[in-house]
């Protein structure tokens, strides 16, 4: 039918299906806990599913919204950036909506790459940061965050991300709170950041998707950085801070020019999304402090409950300073394969993990490392800590 040519473009011939898929469908096989994909097993806040049967029933959003979003999360948005961190945007010109932080990310690469520009991203990271810039044609450059045993952490070596940079660089793409290794880039860090981007003149994208979920330090934004607004989109969403992973409702705030941009080659992938979600995210963002605050010490509660018991189990563990993975390594359990770990774990305790390899280029600096999520109910993560208990024995 095709003379011998495969179906699938060179550009993403590298990504099958992906690991999440994978892993899910053994923990359906064998009745495991899925600890392996990030999404929680409960609604979120009810005053938030409420406002969306209200949206579904006024007819709010049951046809196409407004390209950018429905003003009302636009204007909620803003007013989100500036109560929280003192950013103002204009919501007519400087806020985009989008079909989740994923196709915040796939649009921003596509609107601002060029085939063979040079993307600078942290390794590991969030798979479809790989794919999106093959789509785009562009080279992905990582830089590693190192794991520090001794701190129970991982960091960035800045000497790296600054020998990292060459003429053919055009942005950085950078995640913190960071997945999965749950490092919070610091205030000096995110500084020295801001200034090699001014140095070398790079756009910046920050996927801050877990900006809620800081358990040490502080999330801070790289667009309230000196020279930085103007050259840096900024992606969050509503998915992982009001646990509706389902309704799909991102954004992009950033100067006038780069959401223009953004939005161009957006408006070709699913032009809108998520209406009536929209109106309901809107009223979510407007949750007095409260809510972030009981929502981080319930979270910041299963972590450590977690990471305990992943401790007595016989694991290395890394205690996420935010997210809601926790990364292990293996090798204390005289493993050193966290494919091979992984696809044997469900039948072995009956839990699933992911191994954190397929987050990387160099697979060799991933290989002993395994994620677990905590965004699950308390009595989930007491049952996969029992079962997880049979490894150290």
């Amino acid at each position: 039918m095709t003379q011998g040519r495969p179906l699938l473009n060179r550009r993403l011939a590298e990504f099958g299906t992906t690991i999440f898929a994978e892993m899910s469908a053994l923990a359906v096989r064998t009745g495991a806990i899925n600890l392996g994909q990030g999404f929680p097993d409960t609604d979120g806040p009810e005053e938030v599913r409420e406002a969306a049967v209200r949206a579904l029933r006024a007819g709010h959003g049951n046809q196409y919204p407004p390209g950018p979003g429905v003003p009302e999360l636009r204007t909620a948005i803003t007013a989100h950036q500036q109560r929280r961190y003192a950013l103002t945007y204009d919501p007519d010109t400087e806020v985009l909506v989008t079909a989740g932080a994923t196709e915040a990310i796939a649009a921003t690469l596509l609107a601002l790459l060029e085939p063979g520009d040079e993307v600078v991203a942290l390794e590991p990271y969030y798979d479809s940061y790989a794919a999106c810039i093959a789509m785009a044609g562009a080279t992905r450059v990582p830089v590693t965050l190192h794991p520090e045993p001794s701190s129970g952490s991982y960091r960035l070596d800045l000497d790296e991300l600054r020998a990292a940079v060459t003429p053919r660089t055009r942005l950085l793409l950078l995640n913190t709170p960071h997945n999965p290794t749950g490092t919070v880039l610091t205030r000096e860090e995110l500084g020295a950041i801001a200034e090699l981007a001014c140095e070398r003149d790079l756009l910046v994208v920050t996927d801050e998707v877990y900006e809620h979920l800081v358990f040490e330090g502080e999330h801070l934004p790289l667009a309230g950085f000196p020279g930085m607004r103007e050259r840096t989109v900024t992606i969050s969403s509503a998915g992982k801070t009001f646990s509706f992973t389902g309704w799909k409702v991102g954004w992009v705030t950033a100067p006038r020019e780069l959401v223009s941009a953004v939005r161009s080659a957006k408006q070709f992938l699913t032009y809108v999304a998520s209406g009536p979600f929209q109106y309901a995210v809107a009223e979510a963002l407007r949750l007095p402090d409260s809510y972030f605050d009981e929502f981080r010490a319930d979270m910041r509660a299963k972590r450590d409950l977690l990471a305990d018991g992943l401790e007595r189990a016989g694991f290395r563990v890394f205690r996420p300073a935010g997210t809601y993975f926790v990364t292990t390594d293996i090798r204390p359990l005289g493993e050193s394969d966290g494919f091979a770990f992984c696809r044997a774990l469900p039948e072995r305790c009956g839990v699933v993990a992911i191994p954190n390899a397929v987050f990387y280029d160099h697979r060799e600096q991933g290989a002993p490392f395994v994620r677990f999520a905590f965004c699950k109910r308390t009595g989930v993560l007491e049952e996969a800590v029992s079962r997880l208990k049979t490894l150290a024995a």
